[in-house]
């Protein structure tokens, strides 16, 4: 049996759907607050608390061989807490392991956790990707929260035996998506010029479909045991590029203002808003070799497809796939 956490989150949700989905997998249990949605009769919802340092998962986690680990304190541009680091810390690393010590000690056999690009950092300099090999460094509390949790789920394998698998996804999109990119689509739909007519950047992304499907892969696959994976759609693209994608999906003209990256970056700069204009035109770029070479895994959703289902879309004739000539 397989455990999820964050079941009803944008991945998770879709994690769960997946697995209902393959017949050749075990049945599901899904972990929930007491009172939480009613879920379809092949899932086995387990009442849980928070995840928090005190929870006790012996319930949930009775008869499971996997936990894959999606819950967690999210990343908000806006933080109201005094102390952000410590509110992350709190889930995202005290919560985290709590739950994993507690797997370890019931014979769960693998822990899949769903970590960050954000352990790399917040961009890459123009045709030099991340890779798994390339020394953490996260730049806010968000990032820091998942690379100490990554550290101590590394270490409670080594103690424990538990085979743990840690997979940093950037910018994940699809139907539901929300936050900057759900801005963004919208801005498109709606037929907005936008000044995002001569961004050369290149920013790896992750269509849902894909990170799932690699998700459901790291669950069996031996040779994803004790590895930390990124992944992506294997296709980068520049935002100027991106967003043309998205009008196309929409079945809308893309309305681009051809203003320079410096002119924006000073503008919003004046208007506090600098880091959003960073994110939006800066390059993020990331090395999925090692997914492919050592799982064999490639993306089985191409870019095209990916916006079509992130936009409403009813897809292409024929279910689009990335034969991967473009991976990283």
């Amino acid at each position: 049996m397989i455990l999820v956490t964050g079941g009803t989150g944008f991945v998770g949700k879709e994690v769960v759907q997946r697995l209902l989905a393959d017949d050749e997998l075990q049945r599901v249990a899904v972990a929930v607050r007491k009172g939480g949605q009613p879920w379809p009769g092949q899932v086995l919802p387990r009442v849980t608390g928070d995840l928090e340092p005190s929870t006790g998962w012996s319930i949930a986690l009775e008869g499971v061989s996997a936990v894959v680990h999606c819950a967690a304190r999210v990343h908000v541009m806006h933080d109201t807490e005094a102390d952000p680091l410590t509110a992350f810390r709190v889930v995202n690393v005290e919560g985290t392991l709590n739950l994993a010590r507690q797997a370890a000690a019931t014979g769960v056999k693998r822990f899949v956790f769903i970590s960050s690009v954000k352990v790399n950092g917040e961009s890459t300099h123009p045709g030099q990707a991340f890779n798994e090999s390339n020394a953490p460094n996260p730049q806010d509390a968000y990032g820091q929260s998942k690379h100490e949790a990554e550290q101590g789920l590394r270490q409670l394998a080594v103690d424990t035996g538990m085979e743990v698998v840690v997979i940093r996804p950037p910018l994940v999109y699809g139907p539901g998506v929300k936050a900057n990119f759900a801005a963004l689509m919208r801005a498109v739909q709606r037929g907005w010029p936008l000044p995002l007519g001569a961004v050369h950047n290149q920013r790896s992304l992750v269509a849902l479909s894909n990170l799932v499907d690699f998700i459901i892969t790291c669950i069996t696959h031996p040779q994803a045991a004790n590895q930390t994976f990124l992944v992506s759609d294997g296709q980068d693209l520049s935002t100027t590029e991106l967003v043309r994608g998205m009008a196309h999906a929409a079945g809308v003209p893309a309305r681009f203002l051809p203003v320079p990256v410096w002119a924006m970056q000073a503008g919003a700069t004046l208007l506090g808003k600098g880091d959003a204009v960073q994110r939006l035109c800066g390059n993020l770029q990331v090395d999925i070799y090692k997914a492919r070479k050592l799982l064999g895994w490639v993306p089985p959703v191409s870019v095209e497809e990916g916006l079509i289902r992130a936009m409403g879309g009813h897809g292409l004739p024929r279910f689009a796939r990335n034969d991967g000539r473009n991976a990283r």
